[in-house]
């Protein structure tokens, strides 16, 4: 069983991106959207947690990368960054969807 988790909250301010790679395994996506978006940028601590989880695929919402003022280049290698209708099919594509708030 696929879970796409979603995380919305920056993980400088909430745990729920810890939370969140607690529970992802192997097979599950996790989405960065909103504030957790600063999950998302090189050369941070939760970057290196990112990629110490094998078998998890990661993406992050470029139009939130935008409104922050984030550019794609400060993206962590390897994590996706995707428009609204492929958030849509994450959505679809996974058995379930685990919210981190």
């Amino acid at each position: 069983m696929s879970t796409l988790h979603t995380v919305n909250k920056s993980p400088f301010e909430k745990s729920s991106m810890d939370s969140c790679l607690a529970y992802a395994k192997q097979g599950s996506a996790v989405l960065m959207y909103e504030d957790g978006i600063y999950g998302a940028i090189k050369g941070t601590a939760i970057a290196d947690k990112i990629a110490a989880a094998s078998g998890v695929s990661f993406y992050v919402l470029g139009p939130d990368l935008k409104a922050r003022g984030v550019a794609e280049d400060k993206v962590v290698d390897g994590i996706e960054i995707v428009d609204y209708p492929k958030f849509v099919a994450l959505a679809s594509e996974n058995d379930k969807v685990q919210a981190w708030v």
